[in-house]
């Protein structure tokens, strides 16, 4: 099963947020078999995602973990259905 991996500072408040958002999107465009799951910044390196997503404020925390889906405003659902969208056929995932 392929992983998504919301991150924030502490696990809390804006990942688990973007993880409901992202949750909703798969849903709306018929995508599953994708588990998405939120986590703070210190954990996520051994979570075995296959993306990660966070907003710009950590992104020099995010990046060298791997592909990486970074969001500009946290709660604009056109922007992360977009980007969400793009990366996800780019590793043929949909």
């Amino acid at each position: 099963m392929k992983k998504i991996l919301v991150c924030c500072s502490t696990g809390l408040g804006s990942s688990f947020m973007i993880e409901m958002n992202i949750k909703k999107v798969l849903n709306e465009l018929g995508i599953k078999g994708i588990e998405v799951s939120h986590s703070d910044l210190s954990s996520a390196s051994a979570s075995g995602a296959d993306i990660f997503v966070g907003t710009r404020d950590i992104a020099n925390n995010l990046k060298p973990l791997g592909d990486t889906i970074l969001l500009n405003n946290m709660i604009d659902m056109n922007e992360l259905r977009d980007k969400l969208t793009l990366m996800l056929k780019g590793k043929g995932m949909i």
